[in-house]
């Protein structure tokens, strides 16, 4: 089986790259997705973060507050590599049970959605990695909008994250995203044809 891990910056388009591939037929398994599940009401995760944390980031309901804890983590780096240090080995054990999966069932291609992919040491994971490029300005300005926040606080998040460079450094494909959607699509679905050229002989 051929893992492809997709990666990027913070509100690079990663949501829609994987949206175009589940589209053309990819299995996807969404590190984020996983996240969520993992801090679910009830769940050992979410009573951990509650006890290092505090209970001010859980609702009436018990469900986690994800942008009072975002906020938090963004601004300080050290309560930030607390969340790592919890959630990081849950995720990845996670990961590496769907993967198991998906390889039993005879899954030709894999595609790993992981923004944070290299931070969290997840390389290892994965034949490939694709980067969805996307230059900073532009960056910016859609995390200020689609989160709602100051441009101060979207500097934060990127800043949280390995530099565009960086992921450049470790791509095998790049999708550049700078363009309309077309031009993306276009890229995505070249990319896949090729895969699947690569899967099927």
């Amino acid at each position: 089986m051929k893992v492809i891990g997709l990666t990027g910056g913070i509100a690079s388009g990663k949501s829609m790259v994987a949206g175009r591939l589940m589209q053309l037929g990819a299995q996807i398994i969404d590190a984020d997705v996983i996240a969520r599940q993992l801090t679910e009401p009830g769940s050992d995760a979410l009573q951990e973060i509650r006890r290092i944390f505090g209970s001010q980031y859980l609702d009436e309901q018990g469900n986690l507050r994800r942008k009072a804890l975002g906020s938090l983590i963004f601004s300080d780096s050290s309560q930030r590599e607390k969340l790592d240090e919890l959630m990081g080995p849950r995720i990845r054990q996670e990961i590496c049970r769907q993967l198991m999966q998906a390889s039993l069932e005879g899954a030709a291609v894999l595609i790993l959605v992981a923004p944070l992919l290299l931070e969290a040491g997840l390389e290892d994971l994965v034949d490939e990695i694709w980067v969805v490029a996307l230059d900073r300005e532009s960056q910016i300005k859609r995390l200020m909008q689609r989160d709602q926040l100051t441009e101060a606080q979207a500097q934060e998040r990127l800043a949280s994250q390995s530099s565009l460079a960086e992921k450049l450094g470790k791509a095998t494909r790049v999708i550049d995203n700078r363009g309309d959607l077309l031009a993306a699509e276009q890229q995505i679905d070249a990319l896949w044809k090729g895969v699947q050229g690569h899967a099927s002989n």
